[in-house]
Order: structure tokens, then C-alpha cells, then sequence
């Protein structure tokens, strides 16, 4: 039986991890893309979630969740024990974003990672009139929100390549759809996927 739709970036996310896989997922939210990976490729892994309402919602899917709070690092994982690491959606929340990275690739082989694109042009836009961008992606006001990294597509780039890893798979989208010409400027939702260099 086949769990039910991915959003956009979780299907993109699904194409770039191989069948029988080995996948953790980190800021899972209600397991989704696990139940999703499990159905339909028959991957096996963990979600780490730290929203107690998000973990109640995997374990009802049948998905194998620990709750754990992503800054305190993944201590409780053994190095290379995933193929893949998925972090969507979170990065840009985390207070460590160098340190989780490093914690990606020492558990995972290859890491994913997805954030809001801060280059896109309506963000720009709103910052060029003196506002703080709110968005699709950036759904917050400046005082309420969880975001304290945003970034760029190719400032997350140049991260990586400061901390001897690689890209080897970049999708931009907007509003779901792939967006290949100028994505830094076109794209609100970025998609990476990295290994050590």
C-alpha cells in the first residue's frame, strides 16, 4: 500500500534517495517523507523531531521516531550509520548550523538539505522598500519568527565548500515548481544534496 503524496520538495527529496536505503530524518514533522520512503522504496530509517504533536503524528504512520532537541547534536548515532540525511526545512532555525552539518555527514553518507531561498526576488523586493520579507517560504514576521540563518542558494554553497563538502545535486523551486534559469533570484525553496569532498 502507498502512503499518499509527498509535498513538492519531499518528492524531489524522495528521487534523489535510492531504494532500500537507509534514511534519518531530521526535523521529520509528522514523518511523512519516512512513511512515504518506506511504502514506496522500502527504506528504513529514523525520524528525530523535537514537536511532541509532530512524534504522536509519526508514530500513528508506524514511523520509528525519537524526540530529541537537533541542537544538543546526534551524539546517539554511530558514525556512517545512514545512507542518506535529510534536514527540510530546519537549518534555518538551528543556532549551530556549521556543527550540524559536520554531524550530517559523520552519521550519513550523504546529507540533504532544503531551506528558503533568501535571494529570491520577492525577498529582495521587500527589503528594498524597507521591510522585512514575508513569504511563502518565510512565512513569519521579523519579531515572531523561529528563522536566525537565512541564507542564499549560493551562500549555503559557499558554506559547503568552506567545510570540505561538495554539492552534488541542487534543485530550486517556487511555489512547487522546478525553476532552472536564475534560481538564486527566481527560487524561493532550495534543495541541496552534498557528501564530503
Amino acid at each position: 500500500m502507498n502512503a499518499p503524496a509527498l509535498r513538492p520538495d519531499l518528492r524531489h527529496i524522495a528521487d534523489w534517495i535510492a531504494p532500500d536505503s537507509s534514511v534519518l530524518d531530521l526535523g521529520c514533522g509528522d514523518g511523512s517523507l519516512l512513511a512515504w520512503l518506506a511504502a514506496n522504496k522500502h527504506c528504513q530509517g529514523y525520524g528525530v523531531e523535537i514537536d511532541v504533536a509532530s512524534v504522536t503524528a509519526c508514530v500513528a504512520k508506524g514511523v520509528s521516531v525519537i524526540q530529541s532537541d537537533l541542537e544538543a547534536g546526534l551524539s546517539g548515532f554511530e558514525d556512517n550509520a545512514f545512507d542518506f540525511v535529510v534536514l527540510s526545512l530546519t537549518i534555518q532555525a538551528m543556532h549551530n548550523v556549521e556543527g550540524i552539518l559536520k554531524e550530517i555527514l559523520r552519521v550519513g553518507r550523504t546529507g540533504i538539505v532544503t531551506f528558503p531561498n533568501f535571494g529570491y526576488w520577492e525577498n529582495r523586493w521587500q527589503l528594498l522598500i524597507g521591510r522585512m520579507p514575508v513569504s511563502e517560504t518565510i512565512p513569519y514576521e521579523w519579531y515572531n519568527t523561529p528563522n536566525i540563518h537565512l541564507c542564499t542558494v549560493y551562500d549555503f554553497e559557499r558554506l559547503l565548500k568552506r567545510l570540505g563538502m561538495w554539492s552534488t545535486g541542487r534543485v530550486v523551486l517556487h511555489q512547487g515548481e522546478k525553476v532552472d534559469v536564475l534560481p538564486n533570484l527566481l527560487g524561493s525553496l532550495a534543495l541541496v544534496r552534498f557528501e564530503r569532498a
